[in-house]
């Protein structure tokens, strides 16, 4: 016996609807009429006002309405095929890297133009080599006179007392050096304090007065301390006929800052080193110095063994490998460490009118190459002293000068 209803048979089901049988729509469906009032459906649309009708059973199974996904007109679905909304397109990869690289490019160029110009503005052009006279044609390479100063200016009494720097008034040379750079490497030369020299015919920097030269015989600083850089370099350029390209002075404080913004600087001390008039105290050995101690490495003499001498060459050693610290990534690929010490030594240099930061990065440069070993360091050749003065080998100093006027390999020899 069977639930079903009265003259339906297993066999009536299953073929309306479980077996796919060409009259399968329900019997209700398959009798039915539809019913509309009011006025028939205009040509074209159904009675419901345009909606299509619904697709029927045909023999086989659905007719092309559901089999083409076209039930109520549409074009097979609205997400292109899938009927589940528009498909994003793949990411175009090779466009993003492009414009990542264009946008890192301009930003680096941007901020490289930027440094460019908040450093060059900082630069102190205050010493005019125009009003040098009498001056030796200029020779191949570029010649650099590099100028410590004892000078104490932005030092407040508390920094001099920490620093060992004393209170005297003006400024007078600690130390000079020409830095000549070419193509057979760079060579650092120091002038000592106390040679000989002549102070020659010069133009007053300040009053435009011409001095005429006596043959008055005076040590090296003398000439700074009497008329400043531009005596200076028209002194060094009349006793050795070299050419002097720019000038580059810095004093007691910006030295210490500028070792001090690099995060110190790591140097070899051949030998314990005790002055009390410096506040030098070091041990021998490698070891970092920092702002204060490097300034009193570089000022000490009286407890070296060659006085002025060894003192000149600490101080080129010093000055070496501060430039090669100052060089390394780790100073010149970290801004918070670049900025500093760029911001610091800017401050603290005076350079002459025409210096350039390309000028200055190739000063900079060529040190770091002289503590590679890319170059030569020595002192002026020396023949002797007279009465404190220490006097130049004429010889040699030519044969010197002719060698890097030609920006030939220097083998000449110094102290």
């Amino acid at each position: 016996m069977n639930d079903w209803p009265e003259a339906w048979s297993d066999d009536n089901r299953g073929g309306r609807y479980g077996r796919g049988s060409a009259s399968a729509q329900p019997e209700s469906a398959r009798v039915m009429r539809q019913v509309r009032r009011g006025r028939p459906a205009p040509p074209g649309q159904d009675a419901y006002g345009g909606v299509p009708q619904q697709p029927h059973y045909v023999d086989g199974g659905y007719d092309s309405g559901y089999n083409t996904g076209q039930v109520y007109g549409g074009g097979g679905g609205r997400g292109g095929g899938d009927g589940y909304g528009p498909q994003r397109p793949a990411p175009d990869w090779r466009r993003r890297v492009k414009w990542t690289a264009i946008t890192l490019v301009t930003v680096l160029l941007v901020t490289t133009v930027a440094t460019y110009f908040w450093a060059d503005s900082k630069l102190n052009r205050e010493v005019d080599l125009s009003k040098v006279i009498e001056r030796p044609e200029k020779g191949e390479g570029t010649n650099y006179l590099i100028v410590g100063s004892d000078s104490r200016a932005g030092l407040s009494d508390e920094d001099k007392k920490r620093l060992r720097t004393g209170s005297s008034e003006g400024k007078r040379t600690d130390s000079m050096m020409i830095l000549h750079t070419g193509s057979n490497g760079p060579t650092l030369i120091s002038l000592p304090r106390d040679s000989n020299v002549e102070i020659p015919t010069f133009k007053g920097s300040e009053s435009g007065k011409t001095y005429q030269g006596t043959g008055r015989q005076v040590k090296l600083n003398a000439a700074y301390a009497e008329d400043g850089p531009e005596l200076l370099v028209r002194t060094v350029e009349f006793n050795t006929g070299l050419h002097i390209d720019h000038y580059v002075e810095i004093g007691f404080a910006g030295f210490a800052n500028i070792v001090d913004a690099a995060g110190g600087v790591e140097i070899d001390i051949p030998q314990d080193i005790k002055d009390t008039k410096s506040g030098a105290d070091f041990r021998k050995g490698k070891q970092t110095l920092n702002g204060k101690e490097a300034l009193a490495f570089v000022r000490t003499r009286y407890a070296l063994a060659g006085s002025d001498l060894d003192r000149t060459k600490n101080q080129q050693k010093f000055l070496s490998a501060l430039a090669n610290q100052v060089a390394t990534p780790g100073t010149v690929l970290n801004p918070f460490r670049l900025y500093p010490t760029m911001g610091a030594g800017l401050d603290s240099l005076i350079v002459d009118k025409d210096m350039g930061l390309f000028d200055l990065a190739d000063m900079f440069w060529s040190m770091k190459g002289v503590s590679g070993g890319e170059g030569t360091s020595m002192n002026m050749p020396l023949a002797g002293s007279s009465g404190g003065n220490l006097l130049w080998d004429k010889d040699k100093v030519k044969q010197l000068v002719n060698q890097l006027n030609n920006d030939e390999k220097v083998t000449v020899t110094g102290d």
